[in-house]
């Protein structure tokens, strides 16, 4: 799947899950088209940036056929900061985590608190 195709697939779908509560809340007169809440699209904006940065991650483990490299790490996204929690296998894995979320549109920082687990050999 191409990153333009996925990036708008992700989109998509957080935009359903937003959709339902803006129209109910339309039509119970409590919102406005014109004052959608502020939260609600970042929000959206954050689910958004979320799914991009794990979707980077997961073809890069297909892409490499090390499809566990990524396997344990954690994304979090918060008005456009992402963390990356977990355990990567080395530091070329670590810093490679943080270069593919950096490509990701929309971020403004990111924090990488990933920790290198090698992993033992029999």
């Amino acid at each position: 799947m191409s990153r333009s195709l996925m990036k708008r697939s992700s989109f998509v779908l957080v935009l359903f899950a937003l959709v339902p509560s803006v129209v109910s809340g339309v039509l119970a007169g409590e919102t406005t088209i014109d004052k959608i809440d502020k939260t609600s699209v970042e929000k959206l904006n954050d689910d958004t940036i979320k799914a991009a940065v794990q979707g980077k991650l997961a073809a890069e483990n297909i892409r490499n056929l090390s499809l566990n490299a990524f396997a344990k790490v954690e994304v979090q996204a918060e008005r456009g900061s992402v963390t990356l929690n977990g355990l990567v296998p080395n530091s070329d894995e670590k810093a490679r985590a943080e270069q593919l979320a950096r490509e990701v549109n929309g971020i403004k920082e990111i924090t990488n608190n990933l920790k290198v687990q090698s992993v033992k050999r029999r």
